[in-house]
């Protein structure tokens, strides 16, 4: 049989074996923290009461109350109402063209559903990011929270027509209330 050759080992230092554990838990945690700043945080979407349907798309308008507050609290937007409610013809709520808002507002109402109640929470470089608008109350690099209601949504093609249909009856309106009035009404003829 051959024989074995035996190699001796040499001991370890005393404390080389916690060093040696130690720059194994740096190297990890220094790998930690560079993947978690270098990823882009996201846009996150928590669930306050549960929506029905589907989502809206970025081309659509969405009627939505929402209340935007930086992260410390501080409320920056409200939304307003529309000023001409027409039940049965537009929803309430404001109206916006989503293809007009930020990238996180987009990215965030896209993954709600009708009806329901979230809040949103928005990273700077998905909002406004170091150039906010100048008079702008949102500071550089400022991350968003907005409690947001989504009451409907339709297709812009959708809400255009529903506005020329409210124009159409207010102009008729219009023309009623000058017809009754005396104004601009013929005179009656006399044989």
């Amino acid at each position: 049989m051959a024989e074995v050759t035996r190699v001796p080992l040499q001991s370890i230092k005393k404390g080389s074996l916690a060093k040696l554990w130690i720059a194994i838990l740096l190297v990890v945690l220094a790998g930690a923290a560079l993947a978690w700043y270098s990823v882009p945080k996201g846009v996150t979407v928590s669930e306050i009461t549960a929506g029905l349907g589907k989502s809206p798309t970025v081309d659509d308008v969405v009627f939505v109350k929402y209340t935007g507050k930086l992260a410390d609290g501080t409320v920056f937007d409200e939304a307003q109402e529309f000023p001409v409610p027409v039940p049965g013809i537009l929803p309430e709520g404001m109206p916006l063209l989503l293809k007009e808002m930020i990238p996180g507002f987009q990215e965030g109402i896209t993954r709600m559903q009708k009806g329901g109640k979230y809040t949103l929470y928005i990273p700077s470089e998905k909002g406004y990011g170091a150039n906010p608008r100048p008079g702008s109350p949102i500071p550089p690099n400022a991350d968003l929270v907005f409690d947001i209601e989504l009451i409907d949504f339709m297709s812009a093609e959708d809400m255009e027509r529903r506005v020329a249909m409210i124009r159409q009856m207010v102009e008729m309106q219009r023309e009623a209330a000058e017809g009754e009035g005396g104004e601009g009404a013929p005179a009656p003829a006399t044989q």
